[in-house]
């Protein structure tokens, strides 16, 4: 690091101000970092930083807008990183490291937010405050905001956790996505523990392959004192051999792994299981349908007794939580069939959501789905094929396109799907 930053580290230590990353946002004395992005060049955002009265300029070394910052009277300082430099102002503005909380990551391609929103009542219910991060939306005692992303910028990542501790959190838990772990969103952030679900295909339109996918999701056990894997995932087993923090571990089918289940049993409306550990026992009733389910309960246990949470306290609260909106979410209905809305998006979560339904499915199941634009394009036929392979009538639609042409989509899901089914395009 060099030593114009490292100043710069502790005057905002000492005396904190205004760090900006959004040009639009900067005001007079603030510091702009200039961030490159995926689509565009931080240093083009530079010029209007300066207009709006920024202070200090963060960025690479060189160009011509560093330049021009300096001879308009800005202090410029360069970084090789500009992506490192934010959030380590953003960690020296709001202490982040010496905050009286503790903060649980949780990742994986599907059962984030259900895990989440399992460990936020574990917590209340056992007497702690309690403050989440995630997809449904940024949310802590006396605050609740919509979520436009599942891990927002460093920049609110750590003045959130601030406010959490402000506000008398000590508990936060905080879904973290591969893209925010890739693109240093949560550095700085001192984990107490991190809980791995299980990692299937969806991103690799910005991760290329599995394997850089799986690295990325990986990168969370480098800064948590403690991580929980799911020893029946492929990647979960991978990260036992090479992560470098302890692990604890969880298991349906794999005796040596810390807490198991054992007696598992499925029911339309619920999931029940007894919960094993060396010296402990507990029967577990989740009231959120599904096999899955027992995965996300096993996940969040865990988690809980990483943090001192034992079994028996636990088990109660489990069996009094109400379903996540958005996840197995049934919606009444006066009418003589179940509608469920979930947020499958990608092969594994539909299958799964389609499997659980047809358990309690009398007659036809009909899956009307869609799949997002701008988002990993060779999932589309696949999980078309899979709506195929499990569901009676396949409606396929449109689901936030963002710039793609709806109908474009729909055609690449259509490419996994027999034309001579009982399809429906909508």
């Amino acid at each position: 690091m060099n030593r114009e930053f490292e100043q710069l580290l502790d005057k905002v230590r000492r005396e904190g101000g205004e760090i900006r990353s959004d040009s639009r946002e900067v005001g007079k004395g603030d510091i702009f970092v200039a961030v490159p992005g995926v689509n565009a060049d931080g240093a083009r955002f530079i010029p209007p930083a300066v207009e709006a009265g920024a202070s200090t300029i963060v960025c690479l070394p060189g160009g011509a807008e560093a330049e021009a910052a300096h001879a308009a009277g800005c202090t410029v300082v360069p970084h090789d990183d500009p992506r490192e430099a934010l959030w380590r102002l953003a960690e020296a503005r709001w202490h982040t490291g010496s905050l009286p909380l503790r903060v649980l990551g949780v990742t994986g391609t599907n059962g984030k937010t259900t895990s989440a929103y399992l460990l936020e009542h574990l917590f209340t219910a056992t007497g702690h405050k309690v403050g989440v991060l995630g997809t449904v939306s940024y949310r802590w005692p006396g605050h609740c905001e919509a979520a436009p992303l599942t891990t927002p910028d460093p920049l609110r990542v750590h003045a959130m956790l601030a406010a959490m501790a402000q506000a008398g959190v000590d508990i936060a838990v905080m879904e973290v996505s591969s893209h925010a772990l890739e693109q240093q969103r949560v550095c700085g952030v001192p984990f107490a523990g991190a809980s791995f679900s299980n990692l299937t295909q969806d991103h690799l339109d910005y991760h290329g392959t599995m394997e850089d996918y799986r690295i990325a999701k990986g990168l969370l056990f480098r800064q948590c004192r403690r991580g929980v894997l799911n020893l029946d995932d492929e990647a979960g087993r991978w990260y036992l051999q090479h992560i470098s923090c302890p692990a604890f571990t969880y298991s349906e089918r794999r005796d040596e792994a810390h807490l198991t289940a054992h007696n598992l049993q499925v029911y339309p409306d619920r999931v029940e299981f007894e919960a094993v550990t060396l010296d402990q026992i507990a029967h577990i009733q989740l009231p959120i349908p599904g096999g899955f389910s027992i995965y996300n309960a096993l996940a969040a246990l865990s988690a809980g007794m990483c943090l001192g949470l034992s079994l028996g306290e636990m088990a109660p609260v489990l069996a009094g939580v109400k379903g996540v909106k958005g996840r197995v979410e049934i919606v009444p209905v006066p009418a003589p069939y179940t509608v469920i809305i979930d947020y499958a998006h990608s092969p594994n979560a539909l299958e799964n959501i389609l499997v659980t339904a047809r358990e309690f499915t009398k007659k036809r199941l009909i899956c009307v789905f869609g799949c997002g634009g701008d988002r990993d394009r060779s999932k589309r036929p696949i999980m078309g094929a899979v709506v195929q392979a499990l569901a009676d009538v396949a409606v396929v639609t449109s689901d936030n396109p963002r710039t793609e042409e709806p109908m474009d989509i729909i055609v690449e899901i259509l490419t996994g799907m027999d034309p001579a089914g009982n399809i429906h395009v909508e």
